[in-house]
């Protein structure tokens, strides 16, 4: 994991740590390494086996601490994990600066689509499709023909089997007119694909498909992960803006968990079915007693360990218990993360995590810290790695900004339905 952002009300941090979770100890490890990129967020970072392991990083933004500064990045890096070292990567005819767009890795190249840019006084949507080559580490804009998807960012980008490229959704906004502007959040799926027509195989057309399946509410900044063994994807959260009669903007956020066949482009809502045992009755009653917020004993038992070797330091420390018990930790056989938008999403082992991201209550953006899993073969329940209390607690801004007591309990009541 690498970056962020998080805003308690008055400042925004930034931020530029790497960080490595070990599964078997229940570790995080922070990488101190040198030459590392500044800090940002809505950054792209996807990773390769090449080189002994290498992870690639491109664009991004950076928002100063009293936001009087804001800026998006173009730039390009790599860390390869055999150096444990990083390195920009100076290429010409790369994209434009920006963030929220989306990156993919296909056949030792990395395509970048779509994102932003907005300098406080105009803003930028883009469509446009970018080809890093891992060999000759080289950049191409691709010039597809048929009909492309409209500028947008916080979209779905995803790679198929077949070498074709999924984009679905996102979000843009326009001007309207007296400087106002109203954001659009799509629906509508893209199939990027080689021009059939095309005997050399360098030329791209652009084709309009339809995801079949499960009702799905439209939304955008939903995150995903891919596993290959089984050519599905795997989506949690995301959000919708909703309109009052007063035109005020609510946004709508969702922790409902979708899986989507990427060979038949159809989805599907997973529904967990808990496991039954003989005496599911009786553990019941028990587990009725226990509170959620009672912590693991063997997850809190972890050493802190520091080390230096000149190179790198690497800090080893506990995955901090905390909880959200209002928000998270009801108790509920269906329990499921609280919902959010822009979490990070990772498929190891046969088992789908889930860190992080963001919500809102009222007027309060609240940054999660919060550590999921679940086993994507039994699908029966979600483990609770770390939880979080504090998140609600780090906000700061002032009472204008905040709801009321009575408002924020019933929102955290509404959110663990």
């Amino acid at each position: 994991m690498f970056g962020g952002e998080f805003f308690d009300g008055k400042k925004t941090h930034v931020y530029n740590d790497l960080l490595f979770y070990n599964i078997p100890n229940n570790t995080w490890s922070l990488i101190k390494a040198p030459g590392a990129p500044p800090p940002r967020c809505g950054h792209q970072m996807i990773a390769t086996s090449a080189g002994g392991g290498q992870l690639w990083v491109f664009g991004g933004e950076f928002t100063s601490v009293s936001q009087s500064q804001f800026y998006h990045y173009q730039d390009l890096w790599v860390f390869n994990l055999s150096t444990k070292k990083w390195e920009k990567i100076v290429a010409p005819n790369g994209p434009s600066a920006r963030s929220g767009h989306r990156m993919i890795l296909l056949k030792k190249k990395i395509f970048v689509f779509g994102g932003f840019h907005d300098n406080l006084r105009q803003f930028k949507y883009f469509n446009d499709v970018f080809v890093f080559d891992l060999e000759n580490y080289s950049w191409n804009k691709v010039v597809a023909s048929g009909i492309c998807p409209s500028p947008r960012s916080g979209c779905l980008m995803m790679p198929l089997n077949d070498g074709r490229i999924l984009i679905y959704g996102g979000y843009s906004k326009e001007n309207i007119k007296n400087q106002l502007e109203k954001g659009h959040v799509h629906a509508d799926a893209f199939l990027l694909q080689h021009d059939k027509n095309d005997p050399t195989g360098t030329k791209w057309k652009w084709v309009q498909t339809k995801i079949t399946g499960a009702n799905f509410s439209t939304r955008c900044s939903m995150s995903a992960a891919i596993s290959t063994s089984s050519s599905t994807a795997y989506c949690f959260g995301g959000v919708i803006d909703e309109e009052d009669d007063e035109d005020n903007l609510t946004g709508h956020f969702f922790n409902d968990f979708y899986s989507l066949d990427m060979e038949k482009l159809q989805w599907k809502l997973i529904q967990l079915i808990p496991e039954k045992t003989a005496n599911s009755k009786v553990n019941e009653e028990v587990e009725n007693k226990i509170s959620m917020d009672e912590p693991d004993p063997q997850e809190n038992n972890i050493e802190t360990e520091i080390s230096n070797d000149g190179v790198f330091k690497v800090t080893v420390g506990p995955a901090l218990q905390k909880s959200l018990p209002n928000i998270q930790e009801k108790k509920s056989k269906n329990f499921q993360p609280c919902p959010r938008i822009n979490c990070g999403l990772a498929i190891k082992r046969g088992h789908l995590y889930i860190y992080g991201g963001m919500f809102e209550i009222g007027d309060k953006q609240i940054t999660l810290n919060d550590f999921y899993s679940i086993d994507l073969k039994k699908l029966n329940a979600w483990k609770t790695i770390i939880t979080d209390e504090n998140s609600e607690l780090s906000w700061v801004g002032s009472d204008s900004e905040t709801s009321s007591a009575d408002e924020l309990s019933e929102s955290e009541e509404e959110l663990t339905e």
